[in-house]
């Protein structure tokens, strides 16, 4: 059915590609909301599955490299979302970004796709391609093969991009939280246009609908235009903040300062690089032709003041829906798990500890839940600073992720320098280390009773070594365990027994 170009969009299907990730894990309800029928294509698809949405959607595995597998997530499609990015993988990951787009154009025209939607990022005019940072080349050229193939295409092109948990809000919102006198590089003077995630959402979920002749580019952006240092100072006023003394100086290259983001924030040097490097040159929207087939209401785009009152008010009210963090660290070593059979015949040292517990279940289970983030790791606090201290040290993702929610972990959930593997309500919580390592490493918490019937808590680190230095590794670290692991499990079920005297002198007349 079409209405003036228009396709009805009650009957709209539309595949999203990165549903694990920041923005596809909110553009998943919102479209859901606008009446879509959705299928997510993810390699893990067990990441997607404690997300609130998860039963109103179509989950199939598959990689966008893949050709098979992305011909299979397209079959009956109408809009196909492209929200994915290979930086980070390694040094050829424009190669990879450019064969993923390859094989999602060809198998949307096989399989009769009618709408490419593609978020990238926003380019200046009048520098050559190849003068661009890595990071916005490969969005071009991305956004470049859509537009050239036989698929119309609706390419997004944004900036910084303002809301809870976005990584650019977190190095924004930490530089200036954290920095009330900052030296800093030189492109904190280049000009900007942010835009609200909110309104990103809504461009995304306009572009289903726009008419089939539609093929080309769009700028998006909110309604300022500000430098860095400018973003950073309103901030601090949005925040209450004292005045902020920045004094940018010249010799900061962008990975020196992707390093000094690095350290200051909770966002890695890897992904703070890119960030950084693409503000070497102005990112100005220079149309706003967008508003012709997604009109703004009154009030939109969000200014940038009101983007990010409304950005700080999820995070301390812990309503953050997706953190940057909440697809996969890049470099971090991902799905395989310690029950695989893959294992056998092979090395995998193990901690293992199990206390009884004077608390009920519930009471035990609340605990093992709530670890991480402000609530801490029940251990040496010391040894777990230095761990997170190396880890930044050698690029990696250290302490300062915290947690999306204080009390609840839902499996994909970045937890600190590890991720939730899997969790079973009441019984089961398994991380996976995403921390510099040689090898991969998991940690295990149970909830169970005893033959008496009454609570133990049964803990499990486990690690397999990558080469001899992993062999090393673990051997070199075992003699610290006793005070690691030892004192977390003995940690825990005190804090589960106390929460139960608690309670207890709370019930008395």
């Amino acid at each position: 059915m079409e209405t003036n170009g228009r396709r009805d969009v009650e009957r709209l299907h539309s595949l999203v590609t990165g549903a694990s990730g920041y923005i596809g894990g909110r553009l998943v309800p919102e479209l859901l909301a606008a009446g879509h029928r959705v299928r997510c294509l993810a390699r893990s698809p067990g990441k997607l599955r404690d997300q609130p949405w998860a039963a109103d959607v179509e989950t199939v595995r598959g990689d966008v490299t893949d050709p098979q597998s992305v011909a299979e997530a397209m079959r009956g499609v109408d809009v196909a979302y492209y929200l994915v990015h290979a930086l980070g993988s390694g040094a050829d990951f424009e190669e990879t970004d450019r064969r993923a787009a390859s094989v999602f154009a060809r198998q949307a025209r096989a399989a009769g796709v009618r709408r490419i939607v593609y978020l990238g990022g926003l380019t200046p005019r009048n520098v050559p391609e190849r003068s661009l940072s890595p990071h916005l080349r490969s969005r071009a050229e991305v956004g470049r093969i859509f537009l050239e193939s036989e698929v119309p295409a609706t390419v997004l092109r944004a900036a910084v991009v303002i809301g809870s948990g976005s990584a650019s809000f977190e190095m924004l919102r930490y530089l200036t939280e954290r920095l009330p006198v900052m030296v800093t590089p030189s492109w904190v003077h280049t000009l900007t246009q942010p835009i609200g995630v909110r309104d990103v959402l809504r461009y995304l979920v306009g572009s289903a609908t726009m008419p089939d002749d539609i093929d080309r580019a769009f700028d998006i952006g909110g309604p300022d235009v500000l430098t860095y240092r400018e973003m950073m100072r309103r901030y601090a006023v949005v925040a209450g903040l004292r005045r902020r003394v920045i004094v940018p100086v010249p010799v900061l290259t962008p990975r020196l300062s992707s390093h000094w983001v690095g350290l200051v924030t909770p966002v890695p040097a890897s992904i703070a690089r890119p960030l950084t490097e693409s503000l070497r040159h102005e990112v100005v929207c220079h149309e706003h032709d967008i508003a012709r087939y997604v009109p703004d209401p009154p009030g939109r785009p969000l200014p940038f003041d009101e983007a990010l009152a409304l950005a700080l008010r999820k995070v301390r009210e812990a309503q953050v829906a997706t953190r940057w963090s909440s697809a996969s660290y890049p470099g971090a070593p991902s799905d395989p798990l310690p029950t695989d059979p893959d294992w056998a015949g092979g090395s995998l040292y193990t901690d293992e500890r199990q206390l009884p517990v004077d608390a009920s279940r519930e009471a035990l289970w609340k605990v093992v839940e709530g670890i991480g983030g402000d609530n801490g790791w029940y251990s040496f606090p010391l040894a777990w600073a230095v761990r997170g201290w190396l880890d930044r040290f050698v690029g990696g993702v250290g302490l300062r992720r915290g947690r999306r929610d204080a009390e609840r972990l839902r499996v994909g959930d970045s937890l600190d320098f590890w991720r939730v593997e899997e969790i079973e309500p009441g019984h089961l919580l398994r991380l996976r280390a995403e921390m510099r390592l040689p090898g991969l490493a998991w940690l295990e918490m149970y909830v169970e009773t005893d033959d008496g019937g009454g609570t133990r808590y049964r803990q499990r680190a486990l690690f397999h070594p990558r080469g001899l230095f992993g062999h090393a590794y673990w051997w070199s670290v075992s003699p610290f365990h006793a005070v690691v692991f030892g004192g977390m499990a003995r940690n825990i079920t005190r804090a589960a027994a106390r929460s139960r005297r608690r309670g207890r002198r709370r019930g008395r007349p």
